[in-house]
């Protein structure tokens, strides 16, 4: 199973100890909400626990693999999109899962992209509540 089909997996089953040994170390995470970037897989790995528990509903309605596209290190990566639709506090949200794979086959990369705009505030509104319940600093 790869790299992305294990994260799909996890994510689908809302399993966090499935997602042990998918980050890189350095991990990046770039979010809709409105805080900076998180790095480094404990604290992603944190992140995903709240927006499991955060998103309702879930689940993944297609995937385009395999796109390359240049890193922020400056150098084509792999790319996997992988696309949801959810529901966030009775509001119905839909959104991009993007990966970028190192060399090693660990993601590097993680954004989320979400729609409409005006679920964006309610996501921000959940996340940063469970973040500050789970002690750990937008």
């Amino acid at each position: 199973m790869t790299t992305v089909e294990r994260f799909r997996a996890a994510v689908e089953a809302r399993d966090l100890a499935a997602f042990d040994g998918l980050f890189s170390p350095d991990v990046r995470f770039y979010s809709p909400v409105k805080f900076a970037p998180l790095q480094g897989a404990q604290a992603v790995h944190g992140l995903l626990g709240v927006l499991l528990r955060t998103f309702e509903d879930f689940r993944y309605v297609g995937q385009l693999a395999g796109e390359a596209e240049i890193g922020t290190a400056g150098r084509p990566v792999e790319s996997h999109i992988l696309i949801f639709r959810a529901t966030v506090r009775g509001k119905q949200i839909h959104g991009l899962d993007l990966l970028q794979l190192g060399h090693d086959g660990l993601i590097e990369e993680f954004t989320v992209m979400v729609r409409p705009l005006s679920a964006v505030t309610t996501l921000s509104e959940a996340v940063v509540a469970g973040l500050a319940a789970d002690g750990i600093a937008p």
